[in-house]
């Protein structure tokens, strides 16, 4: 067992309805069970509470072919019945126990969720268990949960931020999973079977792609055994995983026809891995150019200044498998083009003048300000840890990250700016009926 302390703000809280004092101390330990599982916990028994977060890398990407939508809906499943019980009993189980699970899935990986108190702990998790180990997939949850699934599919197709969302991704990913929703089709999903639905359970929930991340009223040994009594018994290896996305996004602009008063756009280029050495600088460099705040010189060209739009954000998405730099607009049909038109000004700015210092400057203050406020609570907290995993951070990542912000200097951005952004490759999907805009794509 390996232990390891670190630092966390003052905002981070460690249970339910506690908060840290400043500067508290907080000891992650790194736990290998008998089984072979690692886990990182972080203990705090002031309040008889504990979150468990799992996640299983690969998720909707493992989808076989032909049967997209299989694991998404595999996973909507996976609280609709499991063991003796029907998907009723299991509703009522999980709320006599005051327990909550939570399953979700992404591209990336399928994450479990569960929250319980100290006193219900044992059988919290062996519903969690049948759960995860043996679900029911009973034909009538199927059905149910699949009516579900094509609803929200019929639902996106009418919603432009949607049809703008897969637009982009069947324009950069081409072939891979990530080119297509993880939902499914309507063909797909209605195509699926039970035995589909077996294969894809076996598939993700394996052994080899396992990340875990514990805080709360529980020892280490304590979960070791847990985990082991939960986990163990889950296929040793799940279905391989895709190969990297071959990415490559050509300029200029896509137009999809809606009938519509407003356009929504959508915006990309390459980006960047998170393990990338310069990922902190850029991470700088897309607070300064349409991070999120009202600061940013997209939010201040473009709306304060022109009026074009009540928002413009942009944003680095690095996935498992790919690395993009995206961003998002909407505004008027007849003002879209303008709006367009001030993005790529802004972009080639940044690429070719730069940044400031006064911009960097508080560009890291609101980057290290903001970064304590996710630790509020010990789901929060059990989340992040799972998330440094998978990314193989240390586990001192907490609390030297900030100090990575502050050591990122104007001359790394501005150097990052010009190596990264591409002006001539930004490409915009837009959703709408666009004056002045029609669909060019750059040779």
């Amino acid at each position: 067992m390996k232990h390891f302390i670190l630092t966390v703000a003052a905002a981070a809280g460690l249970a339910l309805a506690a908060a840290l004092p400043a500067r508290a101390e907080v000891e992650i330990q790194e736990i290998t069970t008998p089984g072979g599982l690692t886990a990182w916990l972080v203990e705090e028994h002031s309040i008889p509470f504990a979150a468990l977060e799992i996640r299983f890398r690969g998720g909707a990407s493992l989808d076989a072919p032909g049967k997209r939508g299989a694991i998404n809906l595999m996973t909507g499943l996976l609280e609709e019945g499991a063991g003796d019980m029907d998907a009723r009993t299991f509703a009522r189980e999980t709320e006599a126990l005051a327990t909550s699970f939570g399953f979700d899935v992404s591209d990336d990986a399928l994450s479990i969720s569960a929250r319980f108190l100290t006193e219900n702990r044992a059988a919290s998790v062996a519903l969690l268990r049948a759960a995860l180990q043996d679900p029911r997939f009973d034909p009538d949850a199927i059905e149910r949960v699949r009516g579900q699934v094509l609803a929200n599919i019929r639902s996106d197709a009418k919603d432009p931020n949607d049809i703008a969302g897969r637009t982009m991704d069947r324009i950069i990913f081409g072939d891979h999973p990530y080119a297509t929703s993880l939902n499914g089709t309507e063909d797909s999903v209605a195509a699926l079977s039970r035995d589909d639905l077996i294969a894809a359970h076996k598939a993700v929930l394996a052994r080899d792609r396992i990340y875990i991340g514990a805080v709360g009223d529980i020892t280490p040994d304590e979960l070791s055994t847990l985990l082991d009594d939960l986990l163990g018994d889950l296929p040793t290896e799940g279905a391989p995983m895709p190969p990297r996305a071959e990415v490559s996004i050509p300029g200029g602009v896509t137009v999809v026809d809606f009938n519509t008063p407003q356009s929504v756009a959508l915006f990309a280029q390459r980006g960047m891995a998170q393990d990338d050495p310069d990922f902190f600088a850029a991470t700088i460099l897309n607070q300064i150019v349409g991070g999120g705040s009202f600061e940013s010189r997209l939010m201040t060209e473009v709306r304060e200044k022109r009026g074009l739009t009540y928002g413009v954000y942009s944003y680095l998405v690095p996935k498992d498998l790919a690395e993009t730099y995206m961003g998002s607009v909407s505004s008027a049909n007849d003002r879209i083009a303008e709006a367009i038109a001030v993005i790529r000004e802004e972009w080639t700015k940044a690429a070719t003048v730069g940044v400031t210092e006064d911009e960097v400057r508080d560009a890291k203050t609101y980057l290290t300000g903001a970064y304590p406020l996710r630790f509020d609570g010990n789901g929060p907290i059990a989340n992040i840890m799972v998330g440094m995993q998978m990314l193989g951070l240390p586990t001192d990542y907490i609390a030297t990250r900030n100090d990575k912000v502050e050591a990122v200097t104007p001359d790394d951005v501005n150097r990052v700016a010009r190596e990264l952004l591409e002006p001539e490759n930004l490409h915009f999907v837009v959703v709408g009926r666009p004056e002045g805009l029609e669909t060019t794509v750059a040779n």
